[in-house]
């Protein structure tokens, strides 16, 4: 599981008086994930747009990246969202965003990390690989990360984000060959969210877990994008407005589903395209991380996709190796039941 940031015992602390302080961005699909969770819990926070706070304060911080958290009690700044939520879990029990059985506490998990390691491929799809959205987005992150501006200045810095951003396209996943089971996939999640919405706003019950923020910091900024908002608004109109409700979910209450009744449609449904697509991608990864290979290939829907090796997707894979070793008893045998019936068992288990 994820490194503990919260060992050992610390005193009482006035959240009011000293809250945290987040430092993100609305171009940033872990900010906007990491924002709407801190909301929803009612956790006394500050939000800081990256031009309001300067290097100097985070410039340790490795890698640098947005969003970063400041814990107050301790006087440090952290980031990597995924670790966030474990360490405020820990420290805020209160307005869970992990359901409480351990067999969807898993899938959740899962479902989250598909939506951070593949649904970001989605995103920055559609952002940097058509010429309408990278002309759009290079002044629009330009903004996030200097404010307001002079037109020309944001101008010339639009277009340096726009460069560089483009350039990693192929580090990404983000390339010509890859396009077609990126934007497949799109469409794909589109509808399955968009069925969703029919019967409930969420995945395991009717509150909000960690599975629907990490897909909710993935579509939000990719509805910005003029190609992506466009073709959600065409094809999945109550997604974009999913998206705006979930920004804000601090007035929420609701109940974990009973383990005992079938998997939501998005739960279910997204669980497939992980034993399908994600679960491979990372099998696939690992193999080549620890074999020094140059490139990451799989078939996966009919189509074919190649990357450079990612070391932080093996992380995420060794994370949920570690978890899924931990979990025994009745929760495992249903979550087994569960990962059997949409094709992810077998290639977790082979690694174990």
């Amino acid at each position: 599981m994820y490194p503990d940031p919260n060992a050992g015992a610390r005193a009482p602390h006035d959240y009011q008086a000293h809250p945290y302080r987040l430092i993100g961005g609305p171009g940033s699909p872990y900010s906007m994930k990491m924002r709407a969770i801190m909301r929803y819990r009612r956790l006394p926070f500050v939000w800081l747009q990256r031009f309001m706070v300067e290097d100097s304060e985070f410039a340790h911080v490795v890698p640098q990246m947005i969003p970063y958290l400041y814990f107050p009690d301790e006087g440090v700044i952290r980031n990597d969202s995924t670790p966030l939520i474990y360490a405020l879990e820990k420290r805020h029990p209160e307005r869970s965003i992990v359901p409480p059985d351990p067999a969807d506490a898993f899938l959740a998990h899962l479902i989250e990390d598909m939506a951070d390691e593949w649904g970001t491929k989605i995103m920055y799809h559609y952002r940097w690989f058509h010429e309408p959205d990278q002309i759009y987005y290079g002044p629009y992150l330009a903004r996030g990360r200097h404010g307001a501006r002079p037109r020309e200045f944001i101008a010339k810095q639009g277009d340096a984000f726009r460069k560089r951003q483009v350039s990693r396209n192929a580090l990404v996943g983000a390339t010509d060959a890859n396009r077609p089971l990126i934007e497949k996939t799109y469409r794909l999640v589109l509808d399955i969210f968009d069925r969703q919405i029919e019967h409930s706003y969420y995945m395991f019950g009717t509150r909000p877990s960690l599975a629907d923020f990490g897909w909710y910091g993935q579509l939000q900024p990719t509805a910005h994008a003029p190609g992506g908002g466009a073709l959600m608004r065409e094809l999945a109109p109550a997604v974009w407005q999913w998206i705006q409700f979930v920004d804000d979910t601090s007035g929420v209450e609701g109940e974990w589903r009973d383990p005992g009744e079938p998997l939501s449609i998005a739960a279910s449904e997204l669980l497939t395209l992980a034993g399908a697509l994600y679960l491979p991608l990372l099998a696939a990864n690992a193999r080549a991380v620890l074999d020094g290979l140059d490139m990451v290939e799989i078939d996966a829907l009919g189509e074919r996709f190649a990357q450079t090796p990612f070391k932080y997707q093996h992380k995420c894979w060794n994370w949920l190796l570690d978890e899924l070793a931990e979990i025994q008893g009745e929760p495992r045998r249903r979550l087994q039941g569960i990962l059997e019936a949409h094709g992810c068992w077998q290639i977790l288990t082979a690694a174990l």
